[in-house]
């Protein structure tokens, strides 16, 4: 981050708040600063694009309905030069919509409306995710009673090691490359199976059924590797 954007508040995250709703932006304006937040805000997609650029913001909240940019374009344009974390906040809860915002290089994605509980997790999980990625030595993802191993190529259970196949690991693997974020069949079956398989979302329900099955105290009630329903999947951190 810039000494600009650092010189008046220290080290907390400086969130850039991109909507043009008035009643949100000043839900916002309240919330985050009594949450350990800064913010900064843009009405726009073109003003949003020049303020992550010059603010070199820790996170994005964003929403897709914005009045000149499509929500889903800027989410482009930042992830042809950054990797910053990006939240989509959005009235549009079709799962076609959340698929492409998540496609185009979101992290996550929230329906509103939400609850400050749940926006507040989300915002912490994209800040972790974004700090593993920067830091090129984390080789080591853990999920509660899992230990994902990954320059050792090793998954243990309860301080066990798991016996996987090749795909089962890569499909774990790729999801513990990304922990906490959203990934969609799309992206899962193009980085396991390759390009070729990005329709083929069955292989995702035989196989993620496979590794509950071998990772997960209850199957039927995962705790780590969840389900977004019609979207993708995601692997839960969190205890």
């Amino acid at each position: 981050m810039s000494a600009e954007s650092r010189e008046t508040a220290g080290s907390e995250p400086l969130v850039l708040v991109v909507e043009d709703e008035p009643q949100l932006v000043r839900f916002l304006r309240a919330t985050l600063p009594a949450h350990g937040f800064r913010m900064v805000e843009a009405g726009t997609g073109e003003r949003a694009l020049v303020e992550a650029q010059t603010r070199a913001p820790d996170l994005v909240l964003l929403d897709l309905g914005l009045p000149d940019l499509d929500g889903v374009e800027v989410v482009r344009r930042i992830r042809a030069w950054s990797a910053m974390p990006i939240v989509v906040v959005s009235a549009r809860g079709q799962e076609t919509d959340k698929v492409e915002a998540l496609d185009a290089g979101a992290d996550d994605y929230l329906t509103k409306p939400f609850g400050t509980g749940e926006l507040l997790a989300r915002m912490r999980v994209a800040l972790r995710h974004s700090s593993r990625v920067q830091d090129s030595g984390e080789a080591v993802v853990e999920a509660g009673r899992l230990r994902i191993d990954l320059g050792a190529r090793v998954v243990y259970r309860n301080g066990e090691e798991v016996r996987l196949t090749r795909t089962e690991y890569r499909l774990v693997a790729v999801l513990a490359e990304h922990a906490g974020k959203v990934l969609t069949h799309r992206h899962l079956l193009r980085e396991v199976w390759g390009p070729g398989a990005a329709s083929e979302t069955h292989y995702l329900r035989v196989y993620m059924a496979q590794l509950r099955h071998k990772l997960e105290d209850d199957p039927a009630r995962p705790r780590h590797l969840l389900t977004e329903t019609g979207v993708g999947y995601r692997l839960k951190v969190e205890p």
